[in-house]
């Protein structure tokens, strides 16, 4: 299977097309909604299969429907059919049958660059993964994987243990996940540590030999929502761009945190919904919107 960053490059010159296979959230702040604004952000040309349905706002999680596996697959399988798709970022899946169903397609069209975030519970703290679905993500879709992108809490479940309170802790599941993902060839593990306390949050980005520390001043701010959903698609967009450079998915990670940071800062211009509200996916694109001026 072609896996690797420098193998699924675009040709010069041409946008390339990216694929999130996930769920939709309808207030567009997470999902595939919110994967496909990151893609245009970043200047790939996004495209969408529809995993699951949600009924949530930036509250709650209402109600969760899961399509049939069979017009999944039809949707899949029709798309990969016709274009030339250089990454696939896999989200929400919902269901064991949803995660085979994904794994087995993405094994049947050789998918490139698939940027796997293991998405388990909303910001609201309501689940979107059911809990048999958890093995038959590491034994079927974590081979199909380039890399993971799990945060701490999904850390935890993902290694059966409690989540990383610490960057040395976080070292150490950074290693153990390598361990879940195929060893003969290259695959990335990138572990958020937004959760851990402190101004500053550390990622790690870990091949099975090089690992990367990246910290960031954290933002005080509660728009926080789809943040997970955003980086892991912004990963996938800027991985096809960043092949043939020097350390590329290092690089793509780097962007990829840089425009999230920009994206979450300015999340005050948006007023979407009363809970926790998404980022501004378009900060570098649109006018910054600055208050109305008093009337003298």
């Amino acid at each position: 299977m072609n896996t690797s960053a420098a193998s699924a490059s675009a040709p010069a010159g041409r946008i390339p097309n990216v694929v999130s296979i996930a769920g939709v959230d309808p207030g567009g702040g997470a999902g595939v909604f919110a994967d496909l604004k990151t893609f245009s952000a970043l200047g790939a040309y996004g495209c969408g299969v529809i995993a699951a349905l949600t009924a949530q706002n930036t509250r709650a999680v209402a109600g969760v429907h899961v399509p049939p596996t069979d017009f999944l697959r039809l949707q899949i399988d029709t798309l990969f059919a016709d274009v030339a798709l250089a990454a696939t970022k896999i989200g929400m899946l919902g269901s064991a049958e949803v995660t085979a169903t994904v794994a087995d397609r993405l094994a049947h069209w050789q998918a490139a660059n698939v940027v796997l975030d293991p998405v388990m519970v909303a910001k609201s703290g309501d689940s979107l993964l059911a809990k048999s679905a958890l093995a038959m993500m590491r034994e079927a879709l974590f081979p199909r994987a380039f890399m993971i992108t799990p945060n701490l809490p999904e850390a935890g479940v993902l290694l059966e243990q409690r989540a990383p309170e610490s960057v040395k802790e976080m070292y150490r599941a950074a290693e153990r996940l390598r361990e879940l993902l195929p060893l003969s060839s290259e695959r990335w593990v990138l572990l958020k540590g937004g959760h851990l306390p402190g101004s500053e949050l550390v990622d790690l980005l870990f091949d099975g030999d090089r690992m990367v520390e990246l910290p960031a001043p954290r933002i005080d701010t509660r728009n926080t929502h789809g943040t997970g959903c955003t980086l892991s698609s912004a990963v996938a967009a800027l991985l096809p761009q960043t092949a043939g450079g020097l350390r590329p998915v290092e690089a793509a990670v780097r962007h990829a945190r840089q425009w999230l940071l920009g994206a979450i800062a300015r999340a005050g211009e948006l007023t979407v919904g009363h809970g926790h509200g998404p980022v501004h996916h378009f900060h570098a694109l649109w006018r910054r919107q600055e208050p109305p001026k008093e009337s003298p």
